[in-house]
């Protein structure tokens, strides 16, 4: 089972740290000796050694210049690169609106033909209504204090959504019951949400599953996660959005996903959790 969402990046960061520090000392380098060679203080070299500091592409080419080793810079730089981008906070991402990436996943979205999605929190964003996706936009906007683009980040995630109805791709949800209560938009647009829910669950290319209340759980409530194929899973944290290509990682939470969907009712069950969750939102 995954343990944490951050496992992959900090793995990541930590093999280059160590291809750094065995290049070292390949070289016969003390962490000072590097550090005097690179104009840096030693804590800088040791810290980067560490996986504290995360290097700067001219960090590793530095690096790999005292140690004679420039043709591996490269490599490393490239290495560094896919470290920091598994691991990418979202005031980072969100810094000049929500509209951008929305757009970006485009491709993502669609090159992908098996969805499986985990939702413990929200419900998935292909399957929120303009009003749903407004009230939680605009939470998501002033909570993180990013630019406000919610209309234009809304108009793109709608446009987004409609792999659910175009192409060739299939869909298997999982909700916890939960997230059919959450208020993040108006009781009457929850309603409608959750009735819009309803009407896509009958599509064939749509699996949605809920986890009762009351379900016996053999996995515990997990950070939300979608899982594109069997490529990359991307991981929802309060502050960060993890993205995981590590084939054992993936097969963790795929495991993981077969697990929760043991735990879920389907079909009239599903319905009937629903039909409740209207009605409270109504009242």
């Amino acid at each position: 089972m995954p343990e944490s969402p951050l496992s992959t990046a900090q793995a990541a960061r930590a093999a280059l740290a160590s291809r750094l520090d065995r290049m070292r000392r390949d070289a016969g380098l003390t962490g000072q000796d590097l550090a005097v060679r690179c104009g840096w203080n030693k804590s800088k070299a040791s810290r980067i050694a560490r996986a504290r500091t995360a290097p700067s592409d001219s960090d590793i080419r530095g690096w790999c210049a005292a140690c004679g080793a420039e043709g591996q810079a490269a490599d490393l730089i490239a290495a560094s690169r896919t470290a920091e981008s598994m691991y990418v906070q979202w005031r980072e991402i969100h810094r000049d609106g929500m509209r951008r990436v929305h757009e970006s996943t485009v491709p993502l979205y669609e090159r992908t033909t098996h969805f499986r999605v985990y939702a413990s929190n929200v419900l998935p964003g292909m399957l929120q209504t303009a009003e749903y996706a407004t009230g939680l936009l605009s939470s998501i906007t002033t909570f993180q204090g990013t630019p406000d683009d919610v209309a234009e980040a809304v108009r793109a995630r709608m446009a987004r959504s409609r792999v659910v109805h175009e192409g060739n791709h299939r869909f298997a949800l999982l909700i916890e019951e939960a997230v059919l209560h959450y208020r993040v938009c108006d009781g009457p647009h929850l309603a409608a949400q959750l009735r819009h829910l309803r009407a896509v669950m009958a599509r064939q290319n749509v699996s949605l599953g809920i986890i009762p209340f009351g379900a016996r759980r053999t996995v515990w409530p997990l950070e939300a996660f979608y899982a594109f194929d069997d490529a990359q899973v991307a991981v929802k944290t309060l502050t960060a959005e993890v993205n995981i290509t590590e084939p054992g990682e993936i097969r963790s939470y795929l495991r993981a996903f077969v697990e929760l969907s043991r735990m879920a009712v389907h079909g009239a069950p599903a319905r009937d959790l629903m039909a409740k969750a209207v009605k409270a939102a109504l009242t």
